[in-house]
């Protein structure tokens, strides 16, 4: 499946069966995607009938170009919403059954999106890292989180919150009311991300953690699984489904003009009569002057191969001294990371601009290290709320290690327990804040490298904290290779 629509769906830790269902395909060349969520609902056997239903119908309606969109996604529901009350007054085992769905068409040639929407699943607009909820949720409690009157964490927990007002199948009323089906359209510009979803997410995990989740991760399939493994390790009570869409086009980049040349007058010079009436012939003549020599870009230049070759000559002697040796004809052992530890990778690799808060609710302290977690940013702040990274059985690596390309991290609220080194560095800037340090062998690793057969002048100072609470993690040690 192409890499700007991915769609996942998980039973979740409470149920036996999947009542969801999706959709996400392409119906021209990537450009026009379709996709949905559907929800079923009326018993074990019941909600899986009426998804299967939903997801036919709606295949059916989009099997190439739609020439109306929102025309075409109201007619899909309305059949839909047909096949399941026939099909309830046959067969009394599934007189309860209906399906609440989200679907909607994304044009990314013409950067639009229309959407059709019945029930409690979501549809979601990410746009320059803030999320926007774009439909409604069809119950009561959801009426009230919409309008304001209850916020998102009391919603979350309130009893009443999966009691829907609409679905399709629960009566004829679809077929009457043009108010049932919520339907829209609206931008979908380049770089922005439409999120479906069923409850089974939103009910466990909050917006901000979902919009943290969705801006980790280099693909949309990470970004799914991660979202589907939030909501199991919150409990898990539903089924989750997530489809993601990806307008990939590059966003437009605003390129600043030059002002304009404003043309001083002059007296004419003799013969410039001349000159004027054969230009006046030749209009593509123009006069110029010859350019004048910039000595300061080639300076620069030259300062940045030196740069360059200092930079590239530091990296190979770290990697000299770094590398482990193996023995002939091995190679090294994978290590398999918990879903927690890949999420604070995620989240190193892929943190928006030179700050990373992390969410306890989304990082369950204390997260089990069993690989050394690596900062590849050249600057890195982390606010880490006070989480643990314990290390895991027989693990004997560092806890986080800076790569060569990183310069400075400042770790603040974390707090490591059991490893045998804590943080590995060289040459580089460490700065550490309310950190603490228990039963850690060496909290601080400082490996300073030195150019070969070269005359050194250096002075190795001993780091020590400002402040400690208490005894054990009163002394910083900093070692050296």
């Amino acid at each position: 499946m192409d890499k700007h629509f991915f769609g996942l769906t998980d039973t979740g830790k409470s149920r036996d069966n999947n009542e969801d269902s999706f959709i996400v395909k392409s119906l021209t060349d990537d450009q026009l995607i379709l996709a949905a969520v559907i929800d079923g609902v009326g018993g074990y056997h019941g909600g899986e009938v009426a998804a299967a239903i939903a997801t036919e119908q709606i295949s059916m309606q989009f099997s190439d170009r739609p020439v109306d969109p929102i025309s075409q996604m109201i007619r899909a529901f309305k059949n839909t919403n047909e096949m399941i009350v026939a099909k309830k007054q046959t067969e009394k085992d599934l007189s309860e059954m209906a399906c609440v769905a989200t679907m909607v068409l994304a044009d990314i040639e013409h950067n639009q999106f229309y959407y059709a929407h019945v029930g409690d699943t979501r549809l979601y607009l990410l746009r320059d890292g803030s999320l926007i909820k774009i439909s409604k949720d069809h119950s009561f409690v959801g009426f009230l989180e919409d309008s304001g009157r209850l916020d998102e964490a009391a919603a979350m927990q309130h009893p009443k919150r999966n009691e829907i007002n609409k679905a399709i199948g629960f009566s004829d009323q679809i077929a009457t009311d043009d108010s049932y089906i919520e339907t829209g359209q609206s931008p979908f510009l380049p770089g922005d991300m439409l999120v479906l979803c069923s409850d089974g997410l939103t009910d466990m995990v909050n917006k901000h953690d979902i919009t943290s989740l969705l801006l980790q991760g280099d693909t949309l399939a990470k970004k799914a699984g991660n979202l589907i493994a939030l909501a199991n390790e919150n409990g898990g009570r539903d089924n989750i489904t997530v489809v993601l869409l990806q307008n990939n086009k590059e966003p437009q980049r605003v390129i600043p003009t030059k002002p304009g040349f404003t043309q001083q007058t002059q007296v004419p010079a003799a013969g410039a009569e001349k000159n004027e009436a054969i230009r006046a012939e030749n209009p593509t003549l123009t006069t110029t002057t010859p350019p004048k020599r910039n000595y300061g870009f080639t300076a620069l230049v030259i300062l940045c191969f030196i740069l360059l070759g200092t930079t590239v000559f530091m990296y190979l002697q770290n990697q000299h001294t770094a590398a482990p040796v193996l023995p002939l004809g091995s190679s090294p052992k994978k290590i398999v990371r918990n879903s927690q530890e890949q999420l604070l990778q995620d989240a190193f690799d892929h943190a928006v601009g030179d700050t990373l808060i992390l969410s306890d609710s989304i990082f369950k302290s204390p997260i089990l290290i069993s690989d050394t977690l690596r900062l590849r940013k050249d600057t890195l702040y982390v606010l880490a709320n006070g989480i643990v990274l314990q290390a895991d059985s027989g693990y004997k690596g560092a806890a986080i290690t800076m790569l060569s390309q990183s310069r400075l991290m400042k770790l603040d609220s974390l707090q490591f327990k059991g490893f045998a080194t804590a943080i590995a560095i060289s040459n580089q800037a460490l700065l550490l804040k309310n950190v603490t340090f228990t039963n850690c062998l060496l909290p601080v690793k400082n490996s300073i490298s030195f150019p070969d057969q070269q005359l050194v002048n250096a002075e190795l100072m001993k780091l020590s904290p400002l402040k400690s609470t208490t005894p054990k993690t009163r002394d910083l040690k900093n070692g050296a290779e």
